[in-house]
């Protein structure tokens, strides 16, 4: 679970730690292809299985849906890497229910009144709610496994309220479940390399990719992923370490705001082939941030650094 910026539970962050477990660079690859599992489920999916959800449309979209269907709530966050994992699980999950739940999901940053009512103090969370009633379901990014689990008993408690209609546009029962698009084997070696801890193995796998697609946008996150956490394996944190070296290590922990303005500012501070290298590792780290709202900014800095 991720609880929000500044929320610790023991102090402040040590200076120095051991790289290996500050990420989960295999979760994070899944995650990618969790994603890409989800898009193409929910585009053979009813629509309205998986909608965004604001104070303003939360009665409208939740509690009066919750008469027809059970709502299931996504409580998550821009910089929580666990939400990253959960989501497309259940985005996936709501696209083959068919219309029998819905996925509602709300940023807690910017639904703050939402997070409020139901006392979020991490995310994710996820709740439920039947006939305008909230229920608490799990914390954190559980196994797919348990997420059915939770699911099922849902339904079987919904379905004992009467709460077992569809949404509109229900996709035709006997087509059964949409097809998963088959594991491109090459992502899938890079995912084993990552597991076990060899960076050499990911990177020839995602540059047998990048050979023959070298605009692959997973490929290139992935491959600068492992060179970050090879970069980072053995060093340590500190204070005094190259700007370069505490970008790396902010990045490890999503702390984004705080890596892009120490490689900008190293950016700024430096001259010829430095300037260079330090102007490349930003972009490889704007390829691992993806699209967090940071990264829009950084790129405006980092013009005005240049230019």
């Amino acid at each position: 679970m991720c609880r929000p910026p500044g929320v610790r539970d023991n102090g402040a962050m040590p200076s120095t730690f051991n790289a290996r477990g500050a990420v989960d660079l295999g979760a994070l690859a899944a995650s990618r292809s969790n994603q890409q599992k989800a898009s193409a489920a929910l585009a053979a999916a009813p629509p309205g299985v998986v909608i965004d959800v604001t104070a303003a449309t939360f009665q409208e979209q939740v509690i009066d849906r919750s008469m027809v269907v059970p709502v299931v709530l996504d409580l998550w966050a821009t910089w929580c890497g666990p939400c990253k994992q959960l989501s497309p699980v259940l985005e996936r999950l709501a696209a083959e229910g068919g219309g029998r739940w819905v996925l509602a999901k709300v940023d807690v940053d910017a639904e703050q009144q939402i997070a409020a009512a139901f006392q979020v103090q991490s995310v994710p969370s996820v709740f439920a709610v039947v006939k305008g009633q909230p229920i608490p379901l799990f914390q954190g990014a559980l196994p797919e496994a348990q997420v059915r689990q939770y699911l099922d008993e849902l339904m079987r408690v919904a379905a004992e309220q009467g709460v077992a209609g569809t949404i509109a546009g229900e996709a035709d029962p006997a087509g059964g479940e949409p097809e998963e698009p088959a594991a491109d084997p090459r992502f899938e070696a890079a995912f084993a390399a990552i597991e076990a801890g060899d960076w050499s193995a990911a990177r020839q796998a995602y540059d047998t990719v990048l050979a023959t697609s070298p605009s692959d946008p997973d490929a290139q996150a992935g491959r600068a992923l492992v060179d970050l956490y090879a970069r980072t394996e053995g060093q340590d944190d500190t204070a005094d370490a190259p700007l370069l070296v505490r970008a790396d290590f902010a990045a490890l922990r999503g702390d984004w705001d705080r890596t892009f303005d120490y490689a900008i500012t190293a950016v700024r501070e430096a001259a010829g082939d430095d300037r260079e290298i330090a102007r490349a590792r930003v972009l490889e780290l704007f390829l691992i941030a993806g699209d967090d709202p940071s990264v829009a900014r950084a790129r405006t800095a980092l013009a005005s650094a240049l230019f």
